[in-house]
């Protein structure tokens, strides 16, 4: 495949990229790739340019990957070819519209794209053939894991359980750092057993097979120290809050569909 990824300067443009030829779906000399201001000195072979259009014209398939908010700048027609969004929030027939191709893809990788265990989620116009399909399940499958779903509704729900996804361990992480230090553990100390406890809970899951209430269940069942953590995390709130942020990243996709 001809491939072009409109943003491949930009991070998740380039983790795609790079996921790619880790998989051997294409190589630097079938690529077509953009920047907007300084060209990256990567992907040694591939054809740079800041010309979107040129993309476009050079390639099958062409992968849009820049912020929403600036995609009405790229203007980019691409008639009868099969086009893939990494962007939140746009729908499938403003990107068909734009682009002019009933051939588009919408689609939400996430940060871990970058080594290769990205969920990602997509869903297809009615123009999409089984060739492009075949074609999106290779590019996602080399970034991770992928799921082509049924409606544009289940993407903009996805965009915040899995388009933000790296970032809540992030941030739960972030919070038992904070205490471990109040209680005088040294930085250092404490980044490395909250990255264990993250690493090694993600591992244990994928390796069982389990369900993640399970595991909650059998630290419940013990009643020990986990149980007094767990239930006084719940009496704080704890679901709710995550509830109200997944919420909250729904109706801003939504939100920036409309716009």
């Amino acid at each position: 495949m001809k491939i072009g990824v409109i943003g491949a300067g930009g991070w998740l443009g380039g983790a795609i990229v790079e996921s790619m030829l880790l998989a051997g779906i294409t190589v630097p000399e079938t690529l077509s790739l953009s920047y907007r201001s300084k060209r990256p000195d990567r992907f040694q072979g591939a054809n740079w340019t800041t010309d979107n259009q040129a993309v476009a014209d050079r390639s099958d398939v062409i992968i849009v990957s820049v912020r929403p908010q600036d995609w009405p700048s790229v203007a980019v027609s691409t008639p009868g070819k099969l086009v893939i969004s990494v962007m939140a929030g746009i729908p499938l027939a403003t990107l068909c519209e734009r682009h002019g191709t009933e051939r588009v893809v919408r689609s939400l990788p996430n940060a871990a794209a970058e080594v290769r265990n990205s969920y990602t989620p997509w869903v297809a116009s009615d123009g999409v053939n089984e060739g492009d399909r075949a074609a999106v399940r290779a590019i996602f499958g080399a970034c991770g894991v992928q799921d082509e779903v049924t409606s544009e509704s289940d993407i903009d729900y996805l965009t915040g359980l899995t388009g933000s996804g790296p970032v809540f361990p992030a941030l739960l992480a972030t919070a038992m750092m904070k205490h471990a230090i109040s209680h005088g553990l040294s930085p250092e100390m404490a980044r490395r057993a909250v990255n264990m406890v993250l690493v090694g809970a993600g591992r244990l899951i994928e390796l069982r097979g389990d369900a993640p209430e399970n595991v909650v269940e059998t630290f419940l069942d013990y009643r020990g120290t986990t149980a007094a953590a767990i239930d006084t995390m719940r009496l704080a709130g704890f679901e709710q809050a995550v509830a109200r942020g997944l919420m909250a990243a729904f109706e801003e996709s939504l939100s920036i569909g409309s716009s």
